[in-house]
């Protein structure tokens, strides 16, 4: 299943959106499938969530049924029993493997109110050029340092028309391959200020367009 996370409800944690599904899926009546164990739990798994505060197009899931059931039957009831901004845009029947092993990247957009273009389109190439850019981020696991360069695929700067009157809006647009440690967004603007001391007047605001082998993402 493929959702978006709009408007106010990119704010929403994940444990509380698994929440949102796990009852929407009682309530449409979908006879999901339960793990077995002293604390059976509905078979619903989740690839690749984007974070929290983040708008995004591509979220997935996966439900394990006890019996078949038409998919855009699954769709529409799932849709109708989510809170608007949780909105489920397909549904298709899944195929042997891991959907998180078939999702090989995403595309971001970040939107820079204040910054700098040209320092901008500076930063970027700079990066680009650059053959490793070791990045430093707090993990479960503690702090773990990486390569932010590898991971990008693509990476572009654009402008808007001022949202404030005088204020410039840079836009970022990246593809970046899925690999571990993860690279994020804000490890690449961490890499952009490493190379070429670019650094956003105020944090950016970003969405997911799409994550997959065929699709992209973005933030």
């Amino acid at each position: 299943m493929r959702y978006a996370k709009r408007g106010r409800l990119r704010f929403t944690s994940h444990r509380d959106i698994s929440r949102a599904v796990e009852r929407a899926v009682r309530r449409a009546g979908i006879p999901v499938a339960f793990s077995a164990g002293f604390s059976p739990h509905p078979k619903i798994s989740y690839a690749g969530a984007a974070p929290t505060g983040v708008a995004s197009e591509a979220e997935y899931l996966e439900l394990g049924l006890t019996e078949p059931r038409d998919p855009a039957r699954i769709r529409a009831e799932l849709d109708a029993s989510l809170p608007p901004g949780l909105d489920v845009i397909d549904v298709v029947e899944a195929r042997s493997g891991a959907l998180a092993d078939r999702l090989e990247g995403s595309a971001w957009e970040l939107r820079l109110p204040g910054a700098d273009a040209e320092l901008a389109r500076a930063a970027v190439e700079r990066f680009l050029a650059a053959g490793t850019v070791e990045v430093e981020r707090l993990t479960k696991k503690g702090m773990r340092r990486f390569d932010a360069r590898e991971a990008v695929l693509t990476l572009a700067s654009g402008g808007t028309a001022a949202q404030v009157p005088g204020q410039s809006c840079v836009i970022l647009r990246m593809v970046v391959r899925h690999m571990t440690p993860a690279v994020r967004p804000d490890d690449v603007l961490t890499g952009l200020r490493l190379v070429a001391d670019f650094a956003p007047p105020v944090p950016p605001r970003g969405d997911q367009a799409g994550a997959g082998a065929a699709r992209r993402g973005n933030r």
